[in-house]
């Protein structure tokens, strides 16, 4: 299971100007109800495929953010964009506004789902890269804008999103459902829901509906203040938004209650203000829903009749709350090069009178993925050891860490307390060698 952690990529729009009008997505054949279509679930977010003005992109599909995003766009990637004004926008993190432009009236289709006169906003900045870091192109994230218009089911398990033009979808189908109200700020939804605190106390919160941010639990103890950090806590590294990396505490929670959907022992983060400052323009909001909570469920959100509906994910709902036990942050590097081993079987020669088959061995050069060390927390098990940031991982445990995708990487050093992790790094063109013990602090 890898709860780790793209921790809050839904990226809070605090926008330094108004809002614009656009126009509505909808399903293309006006015969149909309903169109469903297949996303990559990457370290538990939702990755879809669509194009912007014939371009086929990457995106995020986030109910924490309320307008449509473009970013770390490469050359190879260019596109066409219409009516572009310049601007800065805000969002998590340390840093300063950032540089984009807004742009109105695009093409957008996403298999069938359209929208003729799409608006956007693209950063321009090379800051904000999300691709790095879930080790996938990531182009944009798509939130509200396309949320509102439809009733969005989207099965976990099967890895598939359908879209439901508001007044056909059928509840009565879903059985042993359960549906909750919805509050609305900024376009964005809100939900009540029940902890119980390390001390055993109940406190009811208030949560953004957050498909995008990797993490169970965000809370925000100067919210509320029955909300108190645990005594057993560790200081980490919680993500990376639009203004930088957010810092806070990653404790536990001894339950979390959705109607009669109950979660023990759930992983909790408490972002610190510096990073948070700017953004609490919902004085009601006490943190945040993530997706390591929403894909132990099918979830169905109905924005149009402002309620969500949830449905036990049998395959997930009773896994472990995990975090990465390493203390080290991984990005994806870019790629290098190197000498893969290959066999080749040369068949009987008969007219030898033998049937003893040849294994042949060459080596060809290729490039593979390449995963850099972005943040070591210190006094962790790979502060400890060595570790550096920017140090490359070529092998962990003996395999080749190109063989490995991101989220088996971060796995690997979430699953087991007391996990020998070995590790061969390049520094600076200079391989070392490096072992340490996985330690849990919670």
């Amino acid at each position: 299971m890898i709860i780790k952690k793209i921790a809050l990529y839904s990226i809070i729009f605090l926008l330094t100007i108004s809002s614009f009008a656009q126009g509505t997505f909808k399903i293309l054949d006006n015969r149909k109800e309903n169109k469903s279509m297949p996303f990559t679930l990457v370290n538990n977010l939702i990755v879809v495929k669509a194009e912007i003005n014939g371009k086929e992109l990457s995106f995020l599909l986030d109910s924490g953010v309320k307008r449509t995003m473009l970013f770390n766009l490469k050359f190879a990637d260019s596109l066409v964009l219409k009516n572009v004004e310049k601007l800065k926008i805000r969002g998590l993190g340390e840093g300063n506004p950032i540089n984009a432009v807004k742009s109105k009236g695009n093409l957008f289709d996403m298999n069938g789902i359209v929208n003729d006169d799409l608006n956007l906003f693209v950063i321009t900045d090379n800051l904000f890269d999300l691709s790095a870091k879930m080790g996938v192109d990531i182009h944009g994230i798509i939130g509200g804008d396309l949320l509102k218009n439809f009733v969005v089911k989207i099965n976990y398990a099967q890895k598939k999103i359908t879209f439901y033009m508001p007044d056909t979808f059928d509840y009565s189908k879903c059985k042993n459902c359960e549906s909750f109200p919805l509050d609305f700020y900024n376009s964005k939804p809100f939900i009540n829901v029940e902890i119980e605190d390390h001390l055993g106390k109940e406190i009811d919160v208030k949560l953004l509906i957050d498909s995008g941010g990797g993490d169970a639990l965000w809370l925000f103890p100067h919210s509320n203040p029955d909300i108190i950090v645990s005594d057993k806590y560790f200081d980490d590294f919680l993500g990376k938004g639009l203004n930088g990396n957010i810092f806070g505490k990653k404790s536990r929670i001894k339950k979390l209650k959705i109607g009669s959907f109950e979660f023990e022992d759930a992983s909790v983060s408490y972002p610190d203000s510096t990073s948070m400052v700017k953004m609490h323009s919902n004085k009601d909001r006490n943190g945040t829903l993530g997706a390591e909570i929403l894909k132990r469920f099918l979830v169905i959100f109905d924005y149009p009749n402002r309620k969500i509906t949830l449905k036990k994910n049998k395959q997930l709902y009773k896994d472990p709350f995990l975090y990465n036990m390493s203390g080290m942050e991984l990005i994806f590097g870019g790629e290098m090069l190197v000498k893969v081993k290959r066999a080749r079987l040369v068949d009987p020669d008969k007219s030898m009178n033998t049937s003893i088959t040849e294994i042949f061995y060459n080596y060809d050069w290729t490039y593979k993925p390449s995963y850099q060390v972005s943040l070591v927390r210190n006094g962790s098990p790979a502060h400890l050891a060595g570790i550096m940031e920017g140090d490359i991982v070529l092998e962990i445990n003996g395999k080749p860490a190109y063989s490995l995708k991101m989220q088996e990487l971060i796995h690997l050093l979430s699953i087991k307390e007391n996990k020998k992790i070995k590790l061969l790094i390049d520094r600076n063109g200079e391989h070392l060698r490096y072992e340490f013990i996985l330690k849990s602090l919670l």
